[in-house]
């Protein structure tokens, strides 16, 4: 509800008690004209005759101002009366609210001449149950990914301590087991590694917010240093990154925010992708738009959880395997980044292909 509408429930509310009070009086004079000056005119002036003549025709001389004065009497009553049934506009209002707080599922019930109010408060009332309910299941996923960083911290470090007491304990241990124990063991270690920066990632990603310093970049140049950079996982999965693009592209942005960002999609592409196939990276200039694909063959993700692919500690992957499972927060802070420089990010899915698509204004 905005101002005009406060303004006009007010002065509707005002309009409504003047009347009231207006039409009340009116009523009450009538019928107390009808009752003294009609009905009942003899019989009242024959009693006060009877009670004291002198009070009798000081009534008569002062008639007017006796009028006048009792109309004050009902008009200030009957005012009375109407302002303060009015004020339960306002007990209605503090108990509706007190209601809200208490009882946020149950509808809000005012009187007709609070409808409009009664919707913004329901609205209000549903604001406030949905925003409850994701402040929750943002803290039953935060406590759900500690709980599962925490297994899969204790499970390569559980590894390092194992083999490199092997390494300390046997006495008689030959060359190529030794060598076989220590890469295990550097394996994991720069698996737990990996894990810790993933804390600190989350720790970042809900203190701050992310900051971007924008220069002229060439976009393909960067696409094609960080397939470079990832060549290694790459070989791992036998996957090929095929790169279509042309020359040229220049982008005014953050080049390590946005390194960072279609590295999160690189790396994504490579953790889903069937071994032995290909990872598209096309790099296209439309116009006044600047597009970037990235497509990969892999498992079909069900709509439900396309849905929510961009979303804070959401992982498409529910087994979370210490070998992929991250922290759910690289495609929320790749939207984040690619929304701080005014572009957009959608994704979409077939049986054979998962896509995301990334558009720019060309600037």
């Amino acid at each position: 509800m905005n101002n005009k509408e406060f303004v006009k429930l007010k002065n509707s509310l005002s309009a409504k008690c003047v009347m009231k009070i207006i039409l009340y009086s009116i009523i009450a004079i009538v019928i107390l004209e009808i009752i003294i000056d009609g009905l009942y005119n003899d019989q009242l002036a024959e009693t006060l005759i009877n009670f004291n003549s002198r009070i009798y025709y000081w009534c008569i001389g002062n008639k007017t101002l006796l009028i006048g004065f009792s109309y004050l009497i009902i008009f200030t009553i009957i005012s009375f009366i109407v302002i303060r049934n009015s004020n339960n506009n306002m007990i209605e209002i503090i108990s509706a609210m007190d209601k809200i707080l208490n009882n946020p599922e149950e509808d809000i019930k005012l009187s007709d001449d609070l409808i409009v109010l009664e919707n913004r408060l329901n609205n209000i009332r549903v604001n406030l149950v949905t925003n409850k309910n994701k402040a929750k299941e943002e803290i039953q996923k935060k406590n759900d990914l500690i709980m599962y960083m925490a297994h899969d911290l204790k499970t390569p470090l559980t590894s390092v301590i194992g083999y490199l007491s092997l390494l300390s304990q046997e006495k008689e241990i030959s060359k190529d087991m030794q060598e076989k124990y220590i890469k295990i063991a550097l394996d994991k270690s720069i698996r737990l590694e990996e894990l810790t920066n993933q804390f600190f990632e989350i720790t970042r990603y809900n203190l701050q917010e992310i900051p971007i310093q924008k220069n002229k970049i060439d976009l393909s140049f960067l696409i094609e240093q960080l397939v470079d950079e990832f060549y290694p996982m790459l070989q791992e999965k036998k996957l090929k990154c095929k790169l279509n693009k042309q020359e040229n592209i220049y982008f005014f942005g953050d080049g390590d925010k946005l390194a960072r960002a279609f590295g999160n999609l690189i790396k994504n592409a490579i953790h889903y992708s069937y071994e032995n196939t290909d990872i598209f990276i096309d790099i296209l200039k439309k116009e006044d738009k600047i597009q970037l694909i990235f497509k990969n063959q892999g498992d079909k993700i069900p709509s439900y959880k396309l849905d929510k692919i961009f979303d804070k500690f959401y992982r498409v992957d529910e087994s979370r395997t210490s070998g992929t499972g991250g922290t759910g927060l690289g495609l929320a802070i790749t939207k984040e980044i690619i929304e701080l420089h005014e572009g957009t990010i959608k994704v979409k899915n077939d049986d054979q292909y998962i896509e995301f698509c990334i558009e720019f204004k060309n600037n």
